[in-house]
Order: C-alpha cells, then structure tokens, then sequence
C-alpha cells in the first residue's frame, strides 16, 4: 500500500492579534467595563470549600484528546452529583485549535484542557495565555517538578513500535529500528502521518533531536558507518527518508493502525507505530497488540498527558476540581479518577500511585521521553522536511 501525500496541519494562530484587536475595539466602542481578574488563592482553599463553590457553578467543560474522558466523567458525576461534565473528545491537534481561536474571539469555551503534544501546549497554548496551570495542592508532594511545571501531568502516554503477538508470538520481529527500512518491512510499517498529528511528529521529532543514538544503531545494524544522503541533516531525518522510500503506510488515525497490526488470523502482518495503552483494547477488537519493547536505539517516544484550566473559565473552581479528580485519589492506584489510565502502557507521574502489574517498566521498554522546548524548537524544520519525501 504506497504512501499518501496529506495537506500539512499546523496549528495557526496567525489570526489572533487581529481577533484580539477586534475584540478589543467593540468592547470599548461598546463601553463595556473591563472582566475583574480572578484574584483568588485556590491554593489556599480547602478540599470541601473548593466542592463548594465547585457544586455552586453546577457544571464544568472540558476538552481532551482522548475517548477515556467519558469513563472520568461518569466517575466524577458519581462523586459529585451536583457537577454536571460536558467533556468533548477531540485530537490534541483541534483541540489546540480550538481552545486558541475560542480565546481569540473571547467566546465560550471549555473550563479544562486536558491535552498532549506539549511542545505546542507549553510554546502556545500557555505562554499565549490560553492556559493558565493548576497543581493540586493534594498531590504536589508526590509530582517530580517535571510533572508539576510548567502544566501538571497525570501521566505519560506513548507513541511507540508495536506488534501482532498472535504471529509473532516469541517476541518482536524488529531488534533495531533500522530494519524497518528494509525490504523485509517494505509497505508493513503504519503509522499516522506526522503532518496530520502532532504526536507523531513529536515522534518524527525526537529521532532527528536523537541523530546521534539513530547512527549508532544504524551502525550497530549495519556494520558501517552511515553516510546521510545529499540535502538530509541527521541520521534521525535519514532514518524517516528510508522509512518513507519503504512504502511506509500513511495513515489519519491511531485505530487504523492498531487494527492494521493488530487484527488476529494474520500470517505476515505488519508493525505499526501507536501507543502502547491501546493493548487494553485487545479483547473487545479482537487485536493481538504488544510493545517492541527494548527496540535499539528506541521503540518510540513517552510524553505528558498535561492539564490545563482556561485563562477565562467560565467555571474556575469546578475545573480544579476536575484538574484534582484526574489526578487520582490517595489510594495506590489512584481510584476512580485514574482507573481508565491505570492500565500498561500508561505511567503514573505520580510517585505515590503504582504501576499496573502487568506494565513493562519505562526502563524496560526504553522509550525516549521528550522535552517539550526542545520539540517545539525543531519540529517545524522536521515537518517541512518530511513533505519533501512523501
């Protein structure tokens, strides 16, 4: 199946100093007196007047990029029956969108952001303001100050190699990510288009922010040394060259390629890059999905599923309610607010939460974690060079 060319998806905000502009002009022309700033200590607040002033407001919106927000709000409705939940699930890519133009116009919009790709959260969404942090006071104690700043993480999440268990069932097929571009994997590797979502150019990203480890293994692989061909800057880009001219399958959503890889009775199936949580689905898809965990140089990249109140939120106090019960209860699984993320493939950021038993470990599955600045700083260069090779 060759690959497909797809428009690039940015997320633009060049837009928003004119809405800005406008905004402000009507509402001077229509004297209108300016929003007095929240000047509340919710830091300060104790658990029962947060639920308070939360079950006063009545309801609380929240966008997230994943199907789970569903779970978290039937449990949350369970445990505060007088907070309605009206969650909207959304890729991270429109949901950055989303939140961005909403707070350019100064319409309504969600009271919590629960979001990955954060090197577009953390460079847009809040150094623009659109968000504004909020770390439990509950659970600081127990958050590394890279889950606590400059957005609280719940957990991390992954785009990592993945593999049909059924066919392969003595491990996985692939030892060094070099060998997907060969004629061995010609047309059976699957992975979403970089261009399309921003976690997979995380992805693209983080193999040319880590050139260095890609050309060892390509020589560990090999034997030689790797020359990058004319035009291409890193072993990283040379990598996702290669991988493209393989006939590396395309497509616009994660399930597409969890079933491509995943559905059982396949002799040859093909791997596929997506994340390693989506196991949890093997039954009811009847997939056979497992990690590549231990891959040289790597399998794929962990990243933080981040949470965020609205600079404007229209319900403050019962978003950080919300923002609390994500972050799971003081038992050793985290309770009802993270039991949709408490299963392997997901790694609570807090210390004081235990992973599942049955989880490969960070360590174990090697998965590079990103820094988001850095990220943000080289992906725009990535995306430009991978329209090149499609």
């Amino acid at each position: 199946m060759p690959s497909r060319i797809r428009t690039r998806t940015r997320t633009a905000l060049a837009a928003v100093p004119l809405a800005l502009a406008l905004t402000a002009l009507t509402a001077c022309g229509a004297g209108s007196p300016a929003a007095e700033p929240d000047t509340t200590d919710w830091d300060a607040l104790t658990h029962d007047e947060l639920v308070e002033r939360a079950q006063e407001e009545g309801t609380v919106t929240v966008y997230a990029f994943t199907s789970r927000i569903a779970q978290v709000e039937a449990a949350f409705e369970a445990e505060y029956p007088g907070i309605d939940v009206v969650a909207s699930d959304i890729s991270s890519t429109e949901l950055i969108t989303r939140l961005a133009s909403e707070h350019a116009a100064g319409s309504a919009t969600a009271d919590v952001a629960y979001v990955s790709d954060a090197p577009v959260v953390v460079t847009e969404l809040l150094a623009d303001g659109v968000l504004v942090p909020y770390v439990p006071p509950r659970v600081a104690g127990a958050l590394p100050e890279e889950y606590r700043s400059p957005l609280v993480a719940n957990r991390l999440s992954t785009k990592v190699l993945m593999y049909n268990e059924e066919a392969y069932p003595d491990g996985s097929p692939v030892q060094n990510l070099w060998a997907l571009t060969e004629p061995e994997w010609a047309g059976k590797v699957v992975l979403v288009d970089p261009n399309v979502r921003g976690d997979y150019l995380d992805l693209a990203t983080e193999l040319s922010l880590r050139a260095d480890e890609m050309a060892a293994a390509y020589e560990e692989h090999t034997g030689e040394a790797l020359v990058l061909d004319e035009g291409v800057e890193d072993a990283g880009l040379q990598f996702l060259a290669d991988l493209y001219a393989n006939d590396a399958v395309l497509v616009d959503d994660t399930d597409t390629v969890n079933a491509a890889v995943g559905a059982t009775g396949q002799a040859a199936p093909p791997v596929g890059f997506t994340s390693y949580s989506d196991r949890r689905d093997n039954e009811d898809e009847g997939w056979a999905l497992q990690v590549a965990a231990g891959v040289a140089p790597s399998p794929g990249i962990a990243f933080p599923a981040q949470i965020g109140v609205t600079a404007d939120a229209a319900n403050p106090a019962a978003a950080r309610l919300l923002a609390d019960f994500l972050m799971g209860d003081d038992s050793g699984t985290g309770g009802p607010g993270f039991e949709p993320f408490y299963v392997a493939g997901d790694y609570p950021t807090r210390t004081d939460v235990e992973a599942p038993a049955d989880a490969v470990s960070l360590d174990e599955l090697g998965a590079w974690e990103i820094d988001p600045e850095a990220s943000a700083a080289r992906r725009g260069d990535v995306a430009d060079f991978l329209l090149t090779v499609q």
